[in-house]
């Protein structure tokens, strides 16, 4: 008879192979095993065609990874393998990752008051308010204190103003997230590049360090260093053997949702495939999955300037893009769902895009040759549209009870927008759409 220990026997082994079958480079040297293209059926000309867009999107280094191994690999203009670039907000990753090597340790419990480790006063708030505020209300973004002061970057107390109670509102801010340093160096008694070093980096082999750039300590490296930070995520915290996050469940907090507010954040991680997310500046909970043109199971690191690192588990996949970005969005996920569409588009036996896709698509959006006109069309009468901004600001809305809508945009700056859509059968349809 079959037991029921053999089993479980059988699953582990199931288990460990999949972790054996990731590649790990060497932590020294720059020596990187390589998978062909041709491999997983990529057709040169759509990587081509991935290149050009990159390229015209002023990316400086994109690299994919299958498995652990090297498929794509490509640098823009004079950027170099060897090149450092901003990660920008991509870098909260690597600090949400050391509150957690801080807590398997012992120096913090991201249960502690933040107070303990900044003191007393280090808002504007009164002492009752202030001593809500958790590390885990830091890494969620669920301070309570006002992003919408002058400068949400300002990590004086001064700007640090109460707005709600902690763990009641969600709102990508800055200032609060940066002192997630403070607490850092104070309860372990090394500096951030120090703890950084000794405990992520020399461990598998990555480069670079944060500097200090007004308020903020923007992460620099090379772009393979950011590709070895995904592979670590990518096997749970544990490189080739050896288990640099040892805290199961807080790599698990850390990459789920973390909140009931947005859906679509963890511990400074975004994350595909909810129901619902919200966006940076706004209050506005739009539904639908972040990144549609991506498989539901990602966790990504996004920062100003389109800095992408996106991890894909079902795929075994981790790709990364440094580079600038148009629009100077501070989160830009429209750029990240774009460059989506051509890596689903890669096979050669594929005729057309091969993405799981958003579920609403009755409806469809287009500009007019002069576009100053924009045009919907849907299989069900159309009852409203709103147009947002990438602050989450409405600047257009018209009713309808029409299965064709045309909006007049001419009076609206060029940027990207959010278009939405309430169709007659209950449904949100949401869309995007660059006016320039």
């Amino acid at each position: 008879m079959f037991k029921f220990s053999t089993l479980i026997f059988a699953i582990a082994i199931a288990c460990q192979v999949k972790t054996q079958s990731l590649y790990f480079p060497p932590t020294t040297g720059i020596q990187w095993d390589t998978l062909s293209p041709e491999s997983l059926e990529y057709c040169p000309s759509k990587i081509e065609h991935l290149y050009a867009f990159l390229d015209t999107n002023n990316t400086k280094a994109f690299v994919l990874l299958k498995d652990g191994k090297i498929v794509l690999e490509k640098y823009f203009g004079s950027h170099t393998q060897n090149a450092l670039w901003q990660w920008a907000s991509a870098g909260k990753t690597i600090t949400s990752f050391m509150v957690g090597i801080a807590q398997q340790e012992g120096f913090l419990s991201i249960n502690d008051k933040t107070s303990k480790f900044l003191g007393q006063g280090w808002t504007n708030c009164t002492l009752p308010q202030e001593e809500k505020i958790t590390i885990r209300h830091q890494l969620t973004m669920t301070s309570g204190l006002d992003d919408g002061v002058a400068d949400p970057f300002c990590t004086l107390n001064s700007c640090l103003k109460y707005k709600a109670d902690a763990g009641t509102r969600w709102a990508y801010h800055n200032g609060p997230y940066t002192l997630l340093d403070g607490v850092i160096e104070n309860a372990t008694g090394q500096t951030l590049n120090s703890f950084t070093t000794q405990k992520l980096k020399s461990q598998i082999g990555m480069t670079g360090s944060f500097v200090r750039v007004g308020y903020n300590n923007v992460f620099f490296s090379n772009a393979r260093s950011m590709a070895r930070f995904g592979l670590l995520i990518l096997n749970k915290g544990n490189w080739n053997g050896p288990q640099i996050l040892k805290d199961t469940n807080y790599f698990k907090q850390m990459t789920t949702t973390s909140q009931s507010i947005n859906n679509s954040y963890g511990y400074l991680w975004w994350l595909n495939g909810k129901q619902n997310f919200m966006i940076p500046s706004s209050q506005i909970l739009f539904p639908g999955t972040l990144i549609p043109n991506a498989p539901s199971d990602m966790i990504s690191a996004m920062g100003k300037g389109g800095q992408f690192l996106n991890i894909i588990p079902s795929q075994n996949m981790v790709w990364i893009r440094m580079g600038d970005e148009p629009a100077n969005a501070l989160v830009p996920f429209l750029l990240n769902d774009d460059i989506w569409k051509y890596i689903n588009d890669l096979k050669c036996a594929t005729n057309g895009l091969n993405h799981q896709g958003d579920p609403n698509q009755k409806v469809q959006l287009n500009l007019n040759p002069s576009k100053d006109i924009l045009y919907l069309k849907s299989e069900k009468q159309i009852i409203n549209v709103e147009i947002f901004n990438l602050k989450g600001q409405l600047v257009k809305s018209l009713n309808s009870l029409n299965n064709e809508v045309s909006i007049l945009i001419s009076d609206i700056q060029i940027g990207l927008y959010f278009v939405k859509a309430m169709l007659s059968d209950g449904t949100v349809w949401i869309g995007k759409t660059v006016l320039k």
